[in-house]
């Protein structure tokens, strides 16, 4: 039983039985790459690639970004309590974002799907990102990207689906034609992936592309789907 601004609510929790994800029926697998400038990239076995933009999530984020700073500023005990709804109110606004974009692929796809997305346990971005601004640093460390991850994941098993979970290593360094690992083909000023044999394209739909190859990797039957660099030259 909750109280929330005078009005009471009754949290009733519920056990629901659902069907078993088979691997063996699997009809979609799903790659996804997540940030901030597109939110994901979805890509599919159909060659499919679809992009949810980020770009009026990160005005929106900027903008309790300043209010944050200047209630922050100011020290009093309004503020402060002025600060807590807001941080409240912009928790909730996260969550219905990761709620709708789940929900939408979810929907899209139907049962029997596989949805792959990179492992970000332990992932520093400040290490991966060197070329990155303090505050697209903070962006990428505060954005809910477990929490999308949890709602797409009891999502798809309300629907006979999966979320799979594979390793980040090499992702957004591989060539999807060539299979050809180098960092430097990847200009995310650019937004852009060039590779030496004449295949490019956005470079976030390349790192779908790889997770989505992973993913149909691990349905043929490779427990443990990753990338490995062959020489030293190209980690």
């Amino acid at each position: 039983l909750v109280e929330l601004k005078g009005r009471w609510y009754l949290h009733i929790p519920v056990t629901k039985a659902v069907e078993d994800f088979q691997k063996e029926n699997v009809r979609h697998v799903v790659g996804m790459d997540r940030g901030l400038r597109f939110l994901t990239v979805s890509y599919d076995e159909q060659g499919k690639t679809e992009f949810v933009s980020g770009r009026k999530i990160a005005a929106k984020r900027n903008k309790f970004l300043k209010v944050r700073q200047q209630l922050q500023s100011k020290g009093t005990k309004s503020a402060k309590r002025r600060l807590k709804a807001l941080s409240g109110r912009e928790n909730r606004w996260m969550s219905d974002v990761n709620h709708r974009i789940s929900k939408t692929l979810v929907t899209k796809y139907g049962k029997d799907t596989l949805f792959v997305l990179e492992d970000l346990t332990g992932v520093s971005f400040e290490a991966s990102n060197l070329s990155q601004t303090a505050k697209q640093n903070y962006d990428l460390r505060s954005w809910t990207f477990y929490q999308f991850e949890q709602f797409l994941t009891y999502k798809a098993h309300e629907n006979r689906s999966e979320v799979l979970k594979v390793s980040a290593k090499y992702t957004s360094q591989r060539c999807p034609k060539c299979s050809t690992i180098r960092k430097e083909n990847r200009k995310p000023h650019q937004h852009l992936y060039r590779c030496q044999c004449g295949y490019q394209s956005n470079d976030d739909r390349i790192g779908a592309m790889n997770i989505q190859l992973l993913g149909s990797m691990w349905i043929s039957g490779d427990s443990n789907p990753r990338y490995e660099s062959k020489t030293t030259a190209s980690e």
